[in-house]
């Protein structure tokens, strides 16, 4: 089983040399180190200038494991190779060690560098990688995990908190290969972590959850909301939450008088679709506010407190229709904002509340559900309450503090306020905005999705942007005299950003080469990438954008398919893959930018991303950029 470690880049405020006298200190053993028992000189060179010095050392090590092991595996201690590479003249330090003890079974090498701070010549730099290979040690089978990239120690510290060695590890390497697959535009670094921690930092899921989530941001717009959405007068009148101060941790605090709240009311004059909006909306402000709240108390603030008052919940707050709609916005919250509530505070829960609870408890994610702490009638008032989370003096008026709070107390909402019965909002799923630039499309085993593009002019400019959510892809272009015919094929199931119907326009008895032409080279997709491209057309008819699924074509009888793409159909036969797509025509004499350098116009990505400079690959008369 290989297992990689990289560190986060660590700074010592000393000089080079000071560091390096301090660690020379440590040859041939150092007391300070109990965990080093010794160290012999097995070969030394120096250059002729004496500016490099080589010095390879047999390094002996405490075994740190109970002896009942030490005993099977027959060793009380482990021998270690360390060659040491000093540069006086660069002012660097290369470490490079191995294993010799079990070398046959495990394989341990690190490497570790001492180098001059970029910005500094007074401090040194120090970065530590390291890989752990078990070919065959008490059962233990392979499995290969990414590299690393780098962060700052006392920005994680700072920022993001304690981590251990290992979820600074997983941080970094989900970080590197978002990098690598969106170019740059990635989430921040906190924005990451959230999504690491409610996936227990098992890198795969985590970045599943994280893609899904991204592609959702990028399809509703929902990085606009804070300067798009306004709630209508209604909502600001009888939606009972709005922020108040921040709790003992320095967590923003938000309120919501949930029994004061007409649920039914709101669902039935504004529908689920602007409750939505605005439970988003809040979600957003809520991590911006943590943002300002790490820079004012000068520490990691990664979460928010909410305070939920239940007096007033009664029967109408489990009427069906508002209980589905709640459902479905905690389940958007669950996939999209994970770990980003910190304790959840319910005072004054009535006897019915037990009912919602059983009701809504299942749709919460375990981690979240531990954060709950539930008060009924006047418990939260005294010792072990609300005073040991939230100071005194912010404690609400409404539930005994002597702090004047704004949020709304509610009422019902009037009936002539409600929608008419004969518009009802579609209830099938939740949809952020009525029309979106982003179709979505499933793609399956002999199925491909396409879209035809028909160009009157040559020169013309076609465009496309698209998220793979699901599954490897390949994605090609094609060009045609004659118009192809559509044929549907349905979606077993829905796709996770909408309809996700497939449509095959290049009919089976098309020959290509004769029918149609390839003007695109083929390029395969891998799930999580975000790919934006553009095509300068030679020729008026019809072009074809095709998605298909990654796997093996058709061979000739005096051709075999290959290897990788014999696993790739066993991997993919029971899977269907799922995508988001938009795609824009533009007239040469209307394309802004040189036909040297074309770009997709509307293939923004995440204002969740600490940088978003774009990046971009040209050809002569196409471009595709992953």
């Amino acid at each position: 089983m290989v297992q990689k470690y990289q560190s986060p880049v660590r700074v010592y405020k000393y000089p080079f040399e000071l560091v390096m006298a301090a660690y020379e200190k440590r040859f041939p053993t150092c007391p300070e180190i109990p965990v080093f028992l010794g160290s012999e000189i097995l070969h030394e060179s120096r250059s002729e200038d004496g500016a490099i010095h080589v010095i390879e050392r047999s390094c002996k090590l405490n075994v740190d494991a109970p002896r009942l092991l030490k005993k099977i595996a027959g060793v009380e201690h482990v021998f270690f190779i360390q060659r040491n590479t000093v540069n006086w003249r660069e002012r660097t330090l290369r470490i490079e060690a191995h294993n010799e003890t079990f070398a046959n079974r495990v394989v341990v090498r690190e490497t570790c560098s001492y180098s001059v701070h970029p910005e500094n010549e007074d401090w040194t730099c120090f970065e530590q990688s390291a890989s752990l290979d078990i070919k065959s040690f008490f059962g233990f089978e392979t499995v290969v995990s990414p590299a690393g990239d780098k962060l700052d120690a006392d920005y994680i510290e700072r920022y993001l908190g304690q981590l251990t060695p290992l979820q600074e590890s997983c941080l970094i390497r989900l970080r590197q290969w978002l990098q690598e697959t969106h170019k740059g535009k990635i989430p921040k670094d906190e924005h990451i972590l959230r999504f690491l921690r409610a996936r227990d930092f098992n890198i795969d899921k985590a970045r599943e959850m994280l893609c899904q989530s991204l592609a959702w941001r990028k399809q509703y717009q929902v990085d606009l909301i804070l300067q798009s959405w306004r709630p209508p007068a209604l909502l600001q009148e009888y939606y009972t939450g709005g922020w108040h101060y921040q709790d003992k941790d320095g967590r923003p605090l938000y309120i919501l008088r949930l029994g004061q709240m007409d649920t039914k009311g709101l669902v039935k004059a504004l529908g689920e679709e602007s409750l939505l909006r605005h439970v988003l909306s809040i979600n957003e402000e809520g991590q911006k506010r943590c943002e300002e709240n790490t820079n004012i108390f000068g520490r990691p603030i990664t979460s928010w407190t909410c305070l939920v008052d239940l007096e007033g919940l009664n029967m109408r707050h489990l009427w069906r229709p508002g209980v589905k709609a709640l459902l479905r916005i905690i389940e958007v919250v669950e996939d999209n904002y994970p770990e980003t509530l910190g304790r959840l505070l319910i005072v004054r829960a009535p006897r019915v509340f037990p009912v919602l609870w059983t009701l809504v408890s299942p749709f919460i994610n375990e981690n979240t559900r531990q954060k709950f702490l539930i008060y009924s009638g006047n418990n939260y008032q005294g010792s072990g309450g609300l005073v040991d989370y939230v100071d005194k003096d912010v404690i609400p008026d409404f539930l005994g503090g002597d702090c004047m709070c704004t949020v709304s107390e509610g009422g019902l909402v009037p009936k002539s306020l409600y929608q008419s019965e004969d518009e009802p909002e579609n209830s099938d799923h939740i949809r952020l905005w009525t029309e979106t630039i982003y179709h979505s499309a499933s793609v399956l085993r002999g199925a491909p999705h396409e879209i035809l593009v028909e160009i009157l002019e040559g020169e013309s400019v076609i465009t496309w942007d698209f998220d793979i959510l699901k599954g490897d892809v390949v994605f090609s272009l094609f060009h045609s005299k004659r118009a192809p015919e559509p044929s549907h094929k349905e979606a077993t199931a829905p796709s996770p950003c909408g309809a996700g119907d497939n449509v095959q326009l290049i009919d089976k008895s098309w020959v290509l080469g004769v029918d149609y032409s390839r003007v695109e080279s083929p390029l395969v997709c891998r799930e999580g990438e975000s790919i934006q491209g553009s095509h300068v057309t030679r020729w008026p008819g019809f072009y074809i954008l095709q998605w298909r699924m990654h796997g093996p074509l058709p061979c000739s009888s005096s051709s075999l398919p290959r290897v990788d793409d014999v696993l790739a159909s066993l991997q993919g036969s029971s899977h269907k893959c799922k995508l988001i797509y938009y795609y824009e025509v533009l007239a040469s004499k209307d394309f802004r930018g040189s036909m040297s350098s074309l770009e997709s116009c509307t293939s923004g990505f995440s204002q969740l991303s600490g940088v978003t400079t774009s990046s971009s690959q040209s050809q002569s008369s196409s471009h595709l950029s992953r």
